[in-house]
């Protein structure tokens, strides 16, 4: 008799883990409230603390720093935002120009209107959180290429892997320069980035 395949275990975090993850979590959504009324330069250590319910210590024992807090909470906006953008390119497949249109009207949009990409995509490029995004967004510009890419290859199978890297690192840092200096209404705008990029979507995906 064939032996059965073992079966896959869930690895469990302990108590300790889960309930860092649950503080880290609660410190991070209080400066979500704090970013609906305040810029970032105008947000203490103090402040963040007071709206997680910690200590002044406790932040700094979690996260190290004021910017590592401020990379961390970017971080964290940037991966929920992705997820949007990943349904949003799943759901047109079938319509790549159409798909790359409405994830990139949908960022905009999000960063005009949503707090949290607000606060992130706006100043003048030295308050902290947009820096993070652009002169020193390493980690987030890495992130938010490598999701982008892995969504348009698991869409679009049959299109180059390298031309797949170049479209998706173009259209992120397209995308957030648009959002820190917007040209007009988001709609219009993804609809002339698509109308630019369409002749090279065509050609990433026509059948060798």
């Amino acid at each position: 008799m064939r032996a059965e395949p073992p079966v896959a275990q869930t690895v469990r975090p302990t108590f300790a883990e889960a309930a860092r993850e649950r503080l880290r979590g609660r410190v991070l959504d209080g400066a979500d409230d704090l970013l609906r009324g305040r810029p970032w330069p105008a947000i203490s250590m103090a402040d963040i603390a007071k709206a997680g319910g910690v200590s002044r210590q406790t932040v700094y024992n979690e996260f190290g720093s004021r910017e590592a807090f401020a990379q961390e909470y970017v971080l964290r906006e940037a991966d929920r935002f992705l997820a949007a953008v990943r349904d949003c390119v799943l759901g047109r497949t079938v319509d790549p120009r159409g798909a790359v249109e409405a994830a990139f009207a949908l960022f905009l949009e999000a960063a005009a209107e949503r707090p949290r990409l607000r606060a992130i995509t706006s100043g003048d490029g030295t308050d902290g959180l947009l820096a993070l995004v652009t002169t020193e967004g390493g980690p987030v510009m890495a992130i938010a290429t490598a999701t982008l890419a892995d969504v348009m290859r698991t869409g679009w199978p049959q299109a180059p892997e390298a031309g797949t890297e170049l479209l998706a690192q173009t259209l992120v840092r397209l995308a957030i320069s648009h959002a820190a200096l917007p040209a007009g209404p988001a709609e219009v705008t993804a609809a002339a980035v698509t109308r630019l990029f369409g002749p090279y979507i065509d050609e990433l995906l026509r059948p060798a």
